[in-house]
C-alpha cells in the first residue's frame, strides 16, 4: 500500500510551523521506505482533496493545541479527528476536520485506506525528531488496528 505524508501548516507562523519543521527534517532523511510520498501541504486547504483521492494511507502532521501537554505528540483516527474538528466552518480555521468531512462527497477517486493525523503540541527539535520517525512508521504500517 503506498503511504502518503502531508504535513500541512504556516512555516511563518510559529504557532503554525510544526509541519513544515517535520517535512523539513523528513527532507533530510532520505532515501524513504518504498511506496512513501512527502507532501508539503502548506496552507492549502481544500486543495489537498485530489491529493485524498490516490487510496492508500495517509499521514497528516500539523500543529495542534490543547490536546497534550506542551511538546508532546497526539495520534488521531479519521474519526477522532472528526469529533474534535469544527465542520460547520468555512474559512481557513475549519481546517482538517472540514476537508475530511466533504471528502467522501467530492472525491472521484479511491477513498484513503487510513487517515491518521499526528499532532505536535510545539515545534522543539526532539519533538520534530520524533514526528518524522513516527510519520515513517505510521504511512509505512498504520496504526495496526490500535483503538
Amino acid at each position: 500500500m503506498t503511504g502518503y505524508i502531508i504535513c500541512i501548516g504556516n512555516r511563518f507562523v510559529e504557532e503554525d510551523a510544526a509541519g513544515p519543521a517535520v517535512y523539513d527534517r523528513l527532507q533530510l532523511m532520505q532515501p524513504w521506505p518504498e511506496n512513501i510520498e512527502i507532501i508539503d501541504g502548506g496552507l492549502m486547504g481544500l486543495n489537498l482533496l485530489p491529493l485524498l483521492e490516490r487510496g492508500g494511507r495517509v499521514v497528516f502532521i500539523d500543529a495542534v493545541k490543547g490536546f497534550g501537554r506542551s511538546d508532546e505528540i497526539v495520534v488521531l483516527k479519521q474519526q477522532q479527528i472528526l469529533d474534535y474538528g469544527n465542520t460547520s466552518v468555512f474559512d481557513h480555521s475549519s481546517g482538517l476536520a472540514y476537508l475530511l468531512s466533504v471528502l467522501p462527497h467530492v472525491c472521484e477517486g479511491n477513498l484513503p485506506e487510513e487517515i491518521i493525523l499526528i499532532g505536535l503540541e510545539g515545534t522543539s527539535p526532539r519533538l520534530i525528531e520524533q514526528a518524522a520517525a513516527l510519520s515513517l512508521d505510521l504511512a509505512k504500517n498504520g496504526l495496526k488496528g490500535t483503538d
